[in-house]
């Protein structure tokens, strides 16, 4: 039996995703239902969410396998002929109508019956990738994808998915923080990055290539960043150590065999020189395919020069802690770029599609 839930009101607003499609299938409502607790969850009463690729991604289909083009094909209008039984990340059909959103701060205002009442008025930051079952590595959900998530007024989460964080940031850019900050620093850790290494990002403007400078450069590493030309001082100042230009040729620029480890975002045409960059014994981190997840590998350049492959969605629960804690300690900045009201979420869409930002767009209740 949940506790406090007479404190709650009945409905809420929010933005329900009721399909697979374009922009259209994003509705904002103020009739949907506040959630009710069950015994080891929390109630969060919603004060920032941000925008992220997989709320995209998940809209349109593009995680089904019968969708081989980029993002952006298909981002306004969708994709035809999608297969929805295997068109969310996780490779199941998603449940319609769905609320998105990844990434979450809130205050907790109800708690289930196995739920310390101390927890109510905690600010929380919600893990985005969380582990389903005790000991099973590798199985995990998407907050907003296999559940309803924080385009809303409220949402719910386990307890322990809701750490508590303690900062003088604002909700907005404490937002900005979980999904893409995991994920970049679930790559670092797989690609075991150190001060010794040369890191190349790609898609370095977005919110996890952003992230993804901060944290390497938390570790001593020197970072390489590709991004449009027009971003490159923005890019200077969050810490990067040189920039490409996207219309530079890479290998012109650096040559051969030239970093240690490749944080890779992007995928596509050109994906092949990211190979040819690294050095014998490099390794090579992925977590999006923005420019196409169709790619054209040698393998024998993979074998070669004993390159190591970490796909990365899964993040053990350290992956979060630590991010809290460099939070905490100020070791890591938000980079919050615009902010949006829920009512607005097709135009952030649209604005994140247009990639002339870096860093993060926060969508406030």
């Amino acid at each position: 039996m949940e506790q406090n839930k007479q404190a709650l009101p009945k409905s809420m607003s929010g933005v329900v995703l009721t399909g697979h499609g374009g922009l259209d299938k994003l509705e904002y409502r103020t009739d949907l239902v506040v959630p009710t607790p069950a015994q080891d969850e929390v109630v969060i009463r919603v004060g920032a969410a941000a925008v992220n690729n997989t709320d995209i991604n998940t809209r349109i289909g593009w995680y089904s396998k019968s969708v081989s083009e980029q993002t952006d094909t298909g981002a306004l209008n969708g994709f035809e002929g999608v297969n929805d039984s295997d068109a969310s990340w996780s490779g199941d059909a998603l449940h319609f109508p769905l609320i998105q959103g990844a990434d979450c701060c809130g205050i907790i205002v109800a708690v289930g019956a196995n739920v310390d009442q101390k927890r109510i008025g905690e600010r929380v930051l919600v893990r985005s990738i969380q582990q389903v079952g005790e000991s099973a590595d590798y199985i995990c959900q998407t907050f907003g994808s296999e559940c309803n998530g924080s385009f809303a007024e409220y949402t719910k989460a386990l307890s322990k998915e809701a750490f508590a964080v303690e900062s003088k940031l604002t909700d907005s850019e404490l937002a900005s923080f979980p999904c893409s900050y995991s994920t970049a620093e679930g790559m670092i850790e797989r690609a075991n990055i150190a001060a010794s290494d040369t890191v190349l990002i790609t898609g370095a403007s977005g919110g996890v290539g952003s992230a993804a400078i901060q944290l390497a450069k938390r570790r001593g590493a020197k970072v390489i960043a590709i991004c449009s030309d027009s971003k490159r001082e923005q890019i200077l100042a969050i810490g990067a150590d040189e920039v490409i230009s996207r219309e530079q040729n890479l290998l012109t620029v650096l040559g051969n065999e030239s970093v240690e480890v490749v944080i890779d975002l992007v995928a596509g045409s050109e994906w092949g020189k990211l190979l040819t960059v690294l050095r014998r014994g490099g390794r090579y981190s992925v977590a999006g395919a923005i420019a196409g997840p169709m790619v054209e590998l040698d393998v024998r350049t993979l074998y070669l020069k004993d390159l190591t492959f970490f796909g990365c969605t899964f993040q053990p629960r350290q992956i979060f802690e630590n991010l809290v804690n460099y939070i905490e300690r100020g070791e890591i900045q938000p980079l919050v770029s615009k902010e949006y009201s829920f009512e607005d979420i097709q135009l952030a869409q649209q604005e994140f599609m247009a990639k002339k930002f870096v860093g993060k767009l926060v969508l406030l209740p």
